[in-house]
């Protein structure tokens, strides 16, 4: 099967930025962009403009979205489909072939929430392969330092060592290659505010279980220049404080027997990060 990225399209701002993105992605990567238009179809048209103008401006999202990143990136592969269908099977469907989804949020200034709609969630939520989520205003020059031109932001790392999976950390590897950026992983753990006094500090031994949950990695890709932090408080607000130097936040999602479901850290994570955020489905 062909690698390609996929980035879906509704017609919104938020979306045209995320396929933006996305084709900047492909073209990091090396691999044809896939834009998808997946919606239900209405029974037929009413003849009335006011009904017929929002549903005919979705039919032709897709052709505009195409043309215009066709002009902008014009050695990049595209190819449209339209999907009919409920949006959210649709496109998982769709993210079932892609080596990544791309998906965009409404923001609002630099320091307030995404708004993550239910199509966004339940995507990421039930996503066998990485969904990426990209707030509206998305710049290429957001992920440098200065310019387009400048060197990448820092890929950071949000890592479970309890659940260091092969998945998450490979995606993050290759981000930072990719754009020849620096790899920042990061963890925090939280303890007791009063332990007991045989209680022992974890530092030491998370310490000892980074080291080792990336040394496999270092040697993969030894060129990466790799920072290890550990840090005691809670992961949703050091990821976001991570994630304001930040070309793009990496974070796993564990795909729970019980079916689809998006923990308190990943919800906080989407919600709130200042870059684009990959959520990386693992075992």
């Amino acid at each position: 099967m062909e690698r390609h990225i996929t980035a879906g399209i509704d017609g919104s701002s938020e979306s045209l930025d995320a396929a933006d993105w996305a084709a900047w992605e492909a073209l990091r990567r090396g691999l044809p962009l896939h834009l998808v238009h997946a919606a239900d179809e209405p029974a037929s048209r009413t003849r009335l403009p006011e009904l017929d103008a929002p549903a005919e401006r979705e039919r032709t999202a897709l052709d505009h979205a195409a043309m215009r990143l066709s002009y902008g990136h014009p050695t990049l592969t595209i190819r449209p489909s339209r999907i009919s269908g409920p949006p959210v099977p649709a496109l998982l469907a769709a993210a079932d072939s892609a080596e990544t989804l791309v998906l965009g949020s409404r923001g609002y200034t630099t320091f307030a929430a995404f708004m993550v709609g239910s199509v966004a969630l339940g995507v990421t939520a039930g996503a066998s392969r990485p969904v990426v989520l990209v707030r509206a205003g998305e710049r290429p020059e957001d992920e440098h330092e200065d310019t387009t031109a400048g060197p990448y932001r820092p890929v950071v790392l949000g890592l479970d060592l309890d659940h260091p999976c092969d998945e998450v950390l490979e995606y993050a590897f290759y981000a930072a290659t990719i754009r020849r950026a620096p790899l920042h992983v990061l963890h925090t753990w939280m303890v007791p505010l009063v332990p007991s006094a045989s209680a022992d500090d974890p530092e030491e031994e998370k310490a000892r279980a980074l080291t080792a949950a990336l040394a496999p990695w270092h040697h993969t890709f030894p060129e990466i220049q790799v920072r290890e932090q550990l840090i005691h408080g809670r992961a949703g607000h050091h990821l976001l404080m991570a994630s304001t130097n930040a070309s793009l936040m990496v974070i796993g999602r564990s795909i729970a027997p019980g079916g689809e479901h998006l923990g308190i850290t990943t919800r906080s994570v989407i919600h709130h990060v200042l870059c684009p955020v990959a959520v990386v489905p693992h075992a």
